[in-house]
């Protein structure tokens, strides 16, 4: 039995119901709890199982964002930021009222736990909630950061076919080298995999062979199968014996992978939208 708590929500799974029944009334007797039968809606996420999968979705959650904006009866558009339009701290007037920008911001950050494709936009968003502009508003309601040279990781996890762990997040320090920068993904991406592989065990599911990384970097796989670092790699040293360990250990193995088939480009980048439908 697994149950998952968040301050005074629960949720309980089993395959004995028995367990489950035996549970909620000792918790009843202990706090009076409310029970409110099989999951449909959990902190705003909607659920519907069928024989053979689960759904999560956001649909009444990203309605509401919506009609908090004031958008719920406009149309739908292609592209979730103006091609071309990059945003910068110094841009426009600052907001009056810097609150709505940041709730809003808050809002869709939620969001992308079910919609991973404005996770990368989202995440140029939040770059600015420190001091938010009508541009950055603008930019929020339409739903990239050139000011810095910091790149971007991103990373997507699959448990078979179904998404399950995704990321688009700045670095926090800058690379000397595209392959520094791709390195630190990776070594993200691996312990993202590592802390999976744990949670999977403690549900008595364990991966039965190495989790595969499809990485679009050469010179990073490179490095990866040569544990012998150079003056040009040492100071990403940890990174590399964080990766080189791992692949050694059987719990990952690196394969590579053309940019034109790498789907985690989407949460490093904005995509031309025919690429980004695909």
């Amino acid at each position: 039995m697994a149950v998952l708590v968040y301050v005074d929500h629960i949720l309980v799974t089993s395959p004995d119901l028995h367990m489950i029944e035996d549970l909620k009334s000792w918790l009843d007797d202990a706090f009076k709890i409310k029970d409110l039968g099989e999951l449909g809606y959990f902190l705003g996420i909607e659920a519907r199982r069928d024989d053979s999968s689960l759904n999560l979705c956001h649909r009444k959650y990203a309605l509401d964002i919506l009609s908090e904006a004031g958008f719920l009866g406009c149309k739908p558009i292609n592209s979730l930021m103006v091609p071309g339009y990059h945003l910068h701290h110094d841009d426009g007037t600052i907001l009056s009222g810097i609150s709505s920008y940041r709730r809003l911001v808050g809002c869709l950050l939620y969001l992308t736990a079910t919609r991973p494709d404005i996770t990368y936009v989202v995440q140029q968003l939040s770059e600015f909630i420190d001091a938010p502009t009508d541009k950055h508003l603008s930019a929020a309601h339409r739903a990239a950061c050139i000011e810095s040279r910091k790149s971007i990781t991103g990373y997507c996890i699959f448990l078979g076919s179904a998404l399950v762990s995704w990321k688009a997040k700045k670095q926090v320090t800058v690379s000397q080298s595209s392959s520094e920068a791709e390195y630190r993904a990776l070594a993200s991406t691996v312990c993202e995999v590592q802390w999976i592989t744990f949670l999977l065990q403690d549900l008595q599911a364990p991966l039965q062979k190495p989790a595969t990384l499809f990485h679009d970097n050469k010179s990073a796989i490179a490095i990866t199968e040569n544990h012998v670092f150079h003056e040009r790699t040492k100071h990403i040293e940890i990174d590399c014996h964080l990766v080189w360990e791992k692949v050694s250990n059987g719990l990952i193995k690196l394969l590579p992978v053309s940019s034109s088939n790498q789907i985690a480009d989407g949460f490093t980048k904005l995509l031309p939208i025919a690429l980004f439908k695909n």
